[in-house]
């Protein structure tokens, strides 16, 4: 049945169904219209107008049979494609999803080459073909060869049941590429489910030989929306049990997923149904926001990469928040640009290369004013992160700490209270070795008591910038005999300054398994530099105390 036929054009007179005739409530005789034989002018017209494709190559001509109604008798109808009005904003947002999807594929396959796995190669598996990007000119082009366009549909239904049954494995096995004992019966049937799947996209096709499909189309569609309500059913319930590293990647995921996925289905509502158009009468959302929500599901892609390739994450309120800000400070501008986008271009006829030099000074300025406004979010309304600065970058006790032991123990003890740490540990410089002297907290005795300055974990660790130490660096960590598991050093901290090293400060990950992120990091570096300072002031009094003995040992040897 006929829905639409305006599109894009800014009037109906002006679209090429109008002028042909065509009105909403007009229905395609399928029985006159089948795919029989392949290549034919009939079966090119119905793969290309009523596959959903939307877009075709200017000038092609399509020869609609349309059934009778009370108003028109049956008849045949010649529909002449016409180059559609410019809209730079749909233009950029296209380009935009064509970019996301390059990178979403990019980054699944990476994901591959360093991890291959049922988990990452599930992720491939569904990055091929639900991805922001757009393929609509490739099918176009395809329409000049029927069956071969008949063929990518066909290999599309079965890339599209593959990508449901591996986003199903992926989220079975994520993080750590293995699913639980209670799962595994799910995972081995999977099989079973890629082929029900395939079956409806391939039966949901019989419109291409006359049959009506409505009810199996429909089929299709709730059986991947299932799909996707499945995968976040068996991801929270996964949750349980799982170790706190693996835990907050899991929650990474879960994010992505949450964010991800109804964009994703909306998009597809938007763009290849009538849903929204029944529940809401005369609702036509603008032509951008299905291609910003396309746009918007790479936030699962992002999610899922950094949690997999990495074996430590911070908490995901921080990329979320992060990524509300932006969406926040791009909002307005989108708004006001969609109202006023035509009216702009007629005020302002610029060449094209302008435009671009003008977008690119707009976009450095909202990643400036982006960069402002987390950085304010986080020093006024992070609560937890405001209390860690009060107390360690404030921290007065540690000045007047009076010992080296003293100031030891507040290195350890103030920033795993505050923050909520699984270890820390200081390890003294003695005569060019590192040692430590007070057990620290999550440090147990067989861990080591001394370390080498020039050890592989401690490379590039200078006094003005904490040194994140890389999950990479495993095998060395495990010669040297660090902490494993939740309790492993994530930071490393020199305590002195460009004069002098004091000692070295190492601080293990949230409690929760959650990393420690830059503000936390520059906040010890702070709470540290202080405890240099104190370090100082404690050896200068022992040199003191010292001058002072032998100059009194002196004297009584003088008068003697």
């Amino acid at each position: 049945m006929v829905y639409d036929t305006r599109g894009p054009f800014p009037e109906e007179a002006a679209s090429p169904a109008w002028r042909a005739g065509i009105r909403v409530g007009d229905r395609i005789d399928l029985s006159q219209m089948r795919c029989i034989p392949v290549d034919t002018a009939t079966c090119a017209t119905v793969l290309a107008v009523i596959g959903g494709l939307q877009y075709v190559n200017p000038g092609r001509t399509a020869r609609l049979s349309l059934r009778a109604t009370p108003d028109h008798p049956a008849r045949q109808v010649d529909l002449v494609a016409e180059q559609r009005p410019v809209n730079w904003l749909v233009e950029v947002v296209l380009v935009l999803d064509e970019i996301a999807g390059i990178l979403f594929v990019l980054a699944a396959a990476w994901l591959v080459w360093r991890q291959p796995g049922g988990m990452s190669w599930g992720f491939l598996l569904y990055a091929i073909w639900f991805n922001p990007g757009q393929g609509f000119q490739f099918y176009a082009l395809l329409q000049q060869w029927p069956a071969v366009l008949l063929g990518q549909y066909i290999a599309g239904g079965l890339a599209q049941a593959a990508g449901y049954t591996g986003f199903l494995l992926f989220v079975l096995r994520v993080p750590a590429d293995r699913s639980e004992r209670r799962w595994r019966p799910v995972e081995r049937a999977l099989p079973l489910v890629a082929l029900a799947l395939a079956s409806l996209q391939l039966l949901s096709m019989a419109y291409l030989f006359g049959y009506r499909t409505a009810t199996v189309t429909r089929a299709t569609l709730l059986s991947g929306y299932a799909v996707d309500a499945a995968a976040l059913i068996i991801l929270l319930a996964r949750r349980r049990g799982q170790p706190p590293l693996d835990y907050q990647r899991l929650r990474w995921v879960i994010w992505g997923c949450l964010i991800g996925l109804p964009a994703f289905i909306l998009a597809e509502l938007l763009q290849d149904t009538t849903l929204l158009r029944g529940v809401l009468e005369g609702f036509t959302p603008p032509e951008e926001v299905p291609g910003l929500l396309y746009l918007l599901n790479s936030i699962l892609c992002f999610l899922v990469f950094e949690a997999v390739r990495r074996p430590r994450v911070v908490s995901v309120s921080i990329p979320l928040r992060r990524a509300t800000i932006l969406g926040l400070i791009l909002s307005l501008p989108t708004l006001l640009l969609h109202q006023q986008v035509d009216r702009i271009h007629e005020l302002l006829p610029l060449p094209g290369w302008m435009w671009i030099a003008i977008a690119s000074v707009l976009l450095f300025l909202i990643s400036r004013l982006h960069e402002f406004a987390v950085n304010l979010v986080e020093r006024e309304f992070n609560l937890t992160f405001r209390r860690a600065q009060q107390q360690l970058g404030q921290a007065e006790a540690i000045l007047r700490a009076g010992s080296f032991a003293k100031i030891e123990h507040l290195l350890v003890s103030a920033p795993v209270q505050t923050l909520g740490l699984a270890s820390a540990a200081v390890f003294r410089d003695e005569g060019g070795a590192l040692y430590r002297r007070q057990n620290g907290a999550g440090w147990e005795p067989r861990d080591t008591a001394a370390l080498d300055p020039q050890a592989q974990v401690l490379a590039g660790l200078t006094a003005e910038q904490p040194l994140h130490i890389d999950a990479d660096d495993a095998d060395d960590a495990d010669r040297i005999r660090l902490p494993s598991g939740l309790r492993r050093p994530v930071l490393a901290i020199e305590v002195g300054n460009p004069l002098r090293c004091f000692g070295v400060a190492l601080y293990g990950p949230h409690l929760s398994g959650a990393d420690l992120d830059v503000n936390e990091c520059a906040v010890l570096g702070e709470f540290a530099a202080r405890a240099a300072v104190a370090y100082a002031q404690v050896e200068t009094d022992l040199l003191r105390q010292q001058i002072k003995a032998l100059e009194q040992q002196w004297g009584r040897l003088y008068e003697n």
